[in-house]
């Protein structure tokens, strides 16, 4: 039996969902994988605290769901960081689920910094710290011989990025389209059928799905950020956000969406990905009108999905239905029983 110590960083929608899945398949890891997880560290906007012997899964998610913050936890460490933690901690795994940040990537970079430097696993939900310093991260990662996954951060729980590196060997994708943000593509469905914009905003950032900051979502940045994971991991092309076009859906109107359906149209946001003539690859997020045909027009509401043109594998299309957060601490799971099972 593996033993996991574990660090959490970031408590919401996501990690609170880690914490489910440790509370109900808890035995199931254990006894078909041979690993444990102990949740020995956590971190939210309020501070960190520490419990070498191990935090109670269910009542960590509890207090979190109830409101309280992790400086009324016990544990708690008055005036040290999530990276200043990190820099000490006894673990073997940190989970890293704080908000998006793409001015400065904090917490989540300072903290994916300090783990990789120590040759501590990181698994990441949390796109800054890739968007901002996927080359970086991945040299240090290297040099200690530290486990860094990430396929949590495209899609949720659709496998894009272990598709696109471990089974699309020796293949040139020529062209790559998705649907990569479910809250911009349930709110154009919505509008489509006359329900208000802020209405379906709203029940998407009930529901968890929307991210803390829903400019993201609706503006574009959130797929870019994936489109930018997607270039650098798997199109193998040193990408940045100043790379992509981007434009969201927030100037799209209900007459916009009426006028597509009259010509058997849907208007989804769509990220894309064409190879050039030299090899690179042009980038960009915007809204398209798409035939009913056409696979993409055929993601609704909480569907995610993906269109790859490839000059081995022929054509690939893969969608999911995710409308809560659950998925995505799953697939976090699945990157760290990747990392330690056969370790």
């Amino acid at each position: 039996m593996k033993r996991i110590r574990c660090y959490l960083v970031g408590l919401g929608n996501v990690n609170r969902s880690f914490l489910r899945i440790l509370e109900i398949k808890g035995e199931r890891l254990r006894r078909a994988y041979g690993l444990a997880f102990r949740v020995v560290a956590l971190a939210d906007s309020s501070g960190v605290a520490v419990a070498a012997a191990g935090f109670d899964p269910a009542a960590i998610r509890q207090a979190k769901e109830a409101g309280r913050p992790v400086r009324d936890l016990p544990g708690y460490q008055p005036g040290v960081s999530p990276a200043a933690l990190m820099e000490t901690l006894a673990c073997d795994l940190v989970l890293e689920a704080s908000p998006v940040n793409l001015q400065t990537g904090e917490p989540g970079l300072s903290v994916a910094r300090a783990a990789l430097r120590r040759g501590i696993a990181l698994v990441l939900a949390n796109k800054a710290p890739l968007v901002l310093a996927f080359g970086e991260l991945h040299r240090l990662a290297q040099t200690t011989g530290a486990g860094l996954a990430y396929s949590a951060t495209v899609c949720g729980a659709l496998p894009v990025i272990n598709l696109g590196r471990r089974d699309l060997i020796a293949a040139d994708i020529v062209q790559l389209r998705g649907i990569f943000n479910s809250t911009s593509n349930f709110i154009l469905e919505q509008m489509a059928v006359g329900r208000a914009y802020a209405e379906a905003l709203a029940e998407a950032q009930q529901r968890g799905i929307a991210e803390a900051d829903p400019a993201l979502d609706v503006e574009g940045w959130d797929t870019a950020n994936k489109l930018v994971i997607i270039a650098n991991s798997v199109l193998g092309v040193e990408a940045g956000l100043a790379d992509v076009t981007v434009e969201g859906i927030t100037q799209i109107t209900p007459a916009q969406l009426a006028a597509a359906a009259a010509q058997a149209q849907t208007i989804k946001l769509v990220a894309q990905a064409q190879r050039q003539t030299d090899g690179s690859y042009r980038l960009s997020v915007g809204p398209l009108a798409l035939a009913e045909g056409d696979f993409l027009a055929s993601c609704a509401g909480w569907e995610m999905g993906i269109e790859i043109h490839s000059d081995l594998y022929g054509r690939m299309y893969h969608k999911i239905w995710e409308r809560e957060p659950l998925p995505t601490a799953a697939a976090m799971l699945r990157d760290a029983v990747n990392l330690f099972a056969n370790a």
